[in-house]
């Protein structure tokens, strides 16, 4: 590999989050063994994803459960999930990369993500020993597709306002409503349905596709995932029995969000494998398509290109695996403090970094949104066409930022949060740690002082708190080696300033002296993803 050794950079980070500590895990930390799944992963996309596509668009019967009954020989379809049944009892990192290489392909990325993911966590935390018995071993094996159904036609962001019901009659839950955009629900087997106990109480339940009552609509008619299934649920009267709620009544909100914690977590991953493969194909595409003598990938506004989408992605990449570590060491942490009270310590687990997965899914899937947009540009005209493989990267790539909570809605998630934390002490900015890091301190000052923040100031303290966990994310990664990563660190930095003093300059209305961009050598960062054929890691 080429050396892109930068300036010298601090080897410790110092997160203003609640916790954090000055230590890093990222993809060259994985054994032999770990890459050796990882490159299972990659093959299984490349001989049973990659070449159905229009098949899978075209949603042909029986093709996508096939598929996934196959991953699922191989683990895939419950790699963090407990051995005891029948997953593989990985770590969130490596379940984290299996997962982005599994999603090479967004409408099986969805498909896949959703069975191994938000519709198994819920029980896997929350369920009692016999339904965890029953339900999640055809889970991990891919004999069963799963789903998560919290969104209604008038329910959305606003998730505590759903509708649905859930009555006792007869012995049994009898649950009435419609669920609206729910992921897998042509293949799915089994739903986590969200429903409100004598239409008060938030409650989880198991449904099973064959119990009395429930029914699928008709497929939505989507602008892209046209792989994927997406439809309404319908519960009519649906009968369910008094064992399948999961965790206690009036307490499913804890079991909806948490679920929603991890998943915006492996979102994340989810969203950066179809950028890693837009990557692939339109740096073959620049190096092969000539004009004026010479290919595209040697002009320099093509190189200028490549280098912010390798310096994203390397960023986006380096927050992913510092919380899947944060997260796993918060699991540890919680069954130590409660060894007798399984939930008890999964909910330490689940809550402990939820502002972390927030902002990893908000940069994450912005970050797919520029890289895969500019791999359309160096398309040109072609890339407007269906007959290049970009444009349905392009299409699929879209909704990352609207499913598992609007990017909107994580930013006032963040932004809330980390206010609260800092009106508590738990939060205390050191002057020192960095431009972006200080900049953020000093908006929190001015904001917690605001009786009622405009939304906008709020999503822009959002911002700087994203901007800072990810710099610092990508520091401390660069930090152990900088001679291969030092100078997409410095691309990173040099497009991150300038958006935190622009998320700095709306909440202060004073202007910001930036620091001297880093020098960068573009070509040779460009060198790299031609040479890889994709991210530089």
């Amino acid at each position: 590999m080429a050396s892109l050794e930068s300036q010298s950079i601090p080897a410790t980070g110092c997160s203003f989050l609640q916790g954090a500590p000055a230590s890093a895990f990222a993809p060259e930390d994985f054994s032999s063994d770990e890459r050796l799944m990882v490159q299972m992963a990659e093959q299984f996309s490349q001989k049973e994803i990659l070449p159905n596509l229009d098949r899978m668009d075209a949603q042909e019967e029986g093709l996508v459960p096939t598929i996934v009954q196959h991953a699922g020989a191989l683990g895939f379809c419950g790699p963090d999930t407990s051995a005891d049944f029948g997953g593989l009892g990985l770590g969130k990192n490596l379940a984290a990369r299996i997962l982005e290489y599994l999603s090479l392909n967004a409408s099986f990325s969805v498909t896949i993500g959703i069975t191994s993911g938000i519709s198994q966590v819920g029980l896997q935390l929350f369920g009692s020993r016999e339904l965890q018995e029953k339900y999640l071993p055809p889970l991990c094996s891919g004999e069963h597709i799963g789903a998560y159904c919290l969104s209604e036609p008038n329910s959305g962001t606003d998730s505590l306002s759903l509708s649905t019901r859930a009555d006792q009659h007869g012995g049994k839950w009898v649950l009435n409503g419609t669920k609206m955009w729910i992921s897998n629900a042509k293949w799915a087997n089994q739903f986590l349905v969200m429903a409100k106990v004598g239409g008060e109480k938030i409650s989880a339940f198991l449904v099973e596709r064959d119990f009395p009552g429930v029914s699928i609509s008709r497929e939505e008619h989507k602008m892209g995932l046209k792989g994927s299934s997406t439809a309404r649920v319908m519960l009519e009267n649906a009968e369910v029995p008094l064992e399948n709620m999961v965790y206690e009544e009036g307490r499913g909100h804890i079991v909806a969000f948490n679920a929603l914690n991890l998943g915006r977590f492996k979102l994340s991953s989810m969203s950066i494998g179809p950028a890693r493969q837009a990557m692939t194909h339109a740096s073959e595409y620049a190096l092969d398509r000539k004009q004026f003598g010479q290919s595209i990938g040697r002009f320099g506004l093509i190189e200028q290109k490549f280098a912010k989408m390798a310096a994203l992605f390397y960023a986006a990449e380096s927050a992913i695996y510092r919380t899947g570590a944060l997260i796993d060491s918060a699991f540890e942490s919680g069954h130590a403090q409660y060894p007798d009270d399984r939930i008890k310590g999964n909910i330490r687990g689940a809550e402990e970094y939820s502002v972390e997965c927030s902002i990893c899914k908000v940069f994450s899937t912005e970050a797919e949104g520029q890289i895969v947009d500019e791999c359309l540009q160096v398309y040109g005209g072609y890339g407007f066409t269906e007959e290049f493989p970009i444009a349905r990267i392009y299409r699929d790539c879209r909704v990352s930022r609207i499913y598992e909570g609007t990017n909107e809605i994580n930013r006032f998630f963040i932004a809330d949060r980390l206010l609260r934390r800092m009106r508590a002490g738990t939060v205390i900015f050191g002057p020192g740690d960095g431009f972006i890091h200080d900049l953020c301190g000093e908006a929190c000052a001015l904001v917690s002082n605001l009786e009622n923040p405009h939304q906008a100031v709020l999503g822009a303290l959002a911002d700087l708190a994203i901007l800072t966990y990810v710099e610092q994310s990508a520091r401390l990664r660069v930090s152990r080696n900088p001679a291969a990563f030092g100078q997409l660190h410095a691309v990173f930095c040099n497009w991150a300033n300038a958006e935190a003093a622009r998320a700095y300059q709306l909440i202060s209305g004073n202007p910001v002296s930036l620091p001297a961009p880093a020098a960068v050598d573009l070509g040779a960062i460009a060198g790299l993803v031609y040479e890889k054929r994709g991210p530089v890691n």
